[in-house]
């Protein structure tokens, strides 16, 4: 496919790159021709050279030039170190993808279940480590002049649905970040959003195959997403959608329908 922006030599940093939309990302980014920064938990605070998940997926990058480094998104100081490693090492970033973040299924109607600990938690996580890997990285994306932040949300954001409450509301504040990050950081970075709703990645606990077939029956598309499906709108935010911001981009088939 033939790019409107090419993105040769640009300079991709992906947080939470070794979980499955992030590595479908990385494989696309670098395909395209960027060098891809990949990061993941761990040992957290350093580039990553053997034995874990990260060093897996950079073996399926196609190029060269691209790197893994363990950074924690609940720990500001980790993506600071991230961001100084991207600087040093290449000078420059171009994009920075969001898609780091976790769920735990409670059910809605459970109150008791859903509790300070994992509300806190998952704010700590979801909304508060992307807008912390925004924050480290701003002064790079901008001299860029033409950066580019894409954080992956969910349609549990809009339609309150979900594995439980707080993850929407987590998906609800990143829509709202969006919206707030691009009226603030215009016009040398433009800022979108990705919006999935069930995805083949074993992502929420317990939801397997029985699961996305039922899924799928009600979905006006038959199916639910593979990870390359948001990857490529994602993609797409860098090489086509060149003169938007501040939306996001629903990739769920029809079920927000």
């Amino acid at each position: 496919m033939a790019h409107a922006v090419s993105l040769k030599d640009k300079v991709c940093v992906i947080v939470g790159g070794a979980g499955g939309i992030g590595a479908a990302a990385a494989r696309m980014f670098a395909e395209a021709g960027a060098h891809v920064v990949i990061t993941h938990r761990g040992d957290a605070g350093g580039e990553t050279t053997k034995g874990d998940a990260a060093v897996a997926v950079l073996a399926t990058l196609s190029g060269a030039g691209h790197s893994a480094f363990a950074a924690d998104v609940g720990d500001s100081t980790t993506l600071s170190a991230l961001r100084d490693f991207v600087e040093r090492t290449y000078g420059r970033c171009d994009v920075l993808i969001n898609t780091a973040g976790y769920t735990k299924p409670i059910a809605h109607a459970d109150l008791d279940a859903l509790t300070d600990e994992i509300i806190d938690d998952m704010f700590r996580i979801n909304w508060r480590g992307q807008f912390a890997a925004v924050r480290a990285f701003a002064p790079l994306l901008k001299a860029s002049g033409q950066g580019l932040i894409v954080s992956v949300s969910s349609i549990a954001g809009m339609n309150g649905a979900g594995s439980s409450i707080v993850y929407g509301a987590t998906k609800a504040g990143i829509d709202v970040m969006t919206k707030s990050l691009a009226r603030a950081l215009a016009p040398e970075v433009r800022v979108l959003g990705v919006s999935p709703g069930v995805v083949a990645t074993g992502f929420v606990p317990g939801r397997g195959a029985e699961f996305n077939a039922k899924t799928a029956s009600t979905t006006p598309l038959r199916r639910v997403a593979q990870a390359d499906d948001v990857a490529s709108a994602i993609l797409a935010c860098a090489t086509h959608l060149t003169f938007s911001t501040g939306t996001t981009i629903v990739v769920d088939g029809g079920r927000s329908l």
